[in-house]
């Protein structure tokens, strides 16, 4: 089972196929296996990356449980264990913090970044903090399967459904007892990205919704957005045909892969 001793835990790791690195990182309901329709298509052309958060999946975590706080430099010390010096990173919900974080702090390290469903810690008060807050007040009491995936999966796909739940049953975190927070993103950090950049949500994302993303993407010079049709939270697991082909095509037009 490999796994790096990063910051006084051991991360969880896999890498598969050869070629452009690119780095998976998962959101609070998953973990290394959250990829499972990912790994066989992009392995094809790159060196594909997954890992497990601290506190997820097989990663251990410290005994005074620093959890988010400790994302970014995890992220970081991975990649040096691993020989890394650039990366295409894929963030799906909380793993937007770990990778928009990683983006703005060590730039030169990242090739690429995808921000999948996630407001990856972006704080702009006015409007977008308000609708922000709307969300959060209209979606804290759902349960885990109602907030990222639509509401219609469970019956037209219960075997997907059920997956989703069995992986993130691996976890020590979930979204209730996660400890520490990155850093807030503000507007004039995002102005400042050379990083080509796609904002990805699923039409039906009822955590982070598409006019969210529509507010913010063009904070980033050059960012693109794509919103996916019959899909909420999780676009990569429940529509992972379109998932891959928007974000390998994304890719593909900046010069990685």
């Amino acid at each position: 089972m490999p796994k790096a001793a990063v910051n006084g835990v051991d991360i969880y790791y896999e890498v598969h196929g050869d070629g452009p690195a690119i780095t998976f990182a998962h959101g609070v309901g998953g973990n290394h296996a959250s990829w499972v329709f990912q790994i066989p298509y992009f392995s094809r052309w790159y060196k594909v990356i997954t890992f497990d958060h601290r506190g997820f999946g097989n990663s251990s975590e410290a005994p005074d449980a620093p959890g988010r706080t400790k994302f970014i430099d995890d992220l970081r010390g991975l990649l040096d264990h691993l020989g890394v010096e650039r990366t295409a990173l894929v963030a799906q919900s909380m793993g937007g913090w770990t990778c928009l974080g990683l983006t703005l702090t060590s730039p030169e390290r990242v090739s690429a970044l995808v921000l999948a469903d996630t407001p990856g810690g972006i704080t702009w008060p006015g409007p977008y903090n308000d609708l922000m807050e709307q969300v959060r007040q209209r979606t804290d009491f759902l349960g885990q399967l109602e907030r990222v995936l639509s509401n219609d999966l469970p019956q037209r796909n219960p075997g997907l459904a059920q997956l989703y739940s069995q992986i993130a049953s691996f976890n020590y975190y979930d979204r209730k007892n996660l400890k520490g927070q990155t850093p807030p993103v503000t507007p004039e950090q995002l102005a400042g990205m050379k990083t080509p950049t796609l904002f990805l949500v699923g039409a039906l994302d009822v955590l982070y919704p598409p006019e969210a993303a529509r507010m913010v993407y063009k904070l980033v010079p050059g960012a693109s957005l794509e919103v996916v049709e019959d899909s909420g939270h999780s676009v990569y697991f429940e529509q992972p045909g379109a998932f891959n082909h928007v974000v390998h095509s994304f890719l593909r037009r900046n010069g990685v892969g």
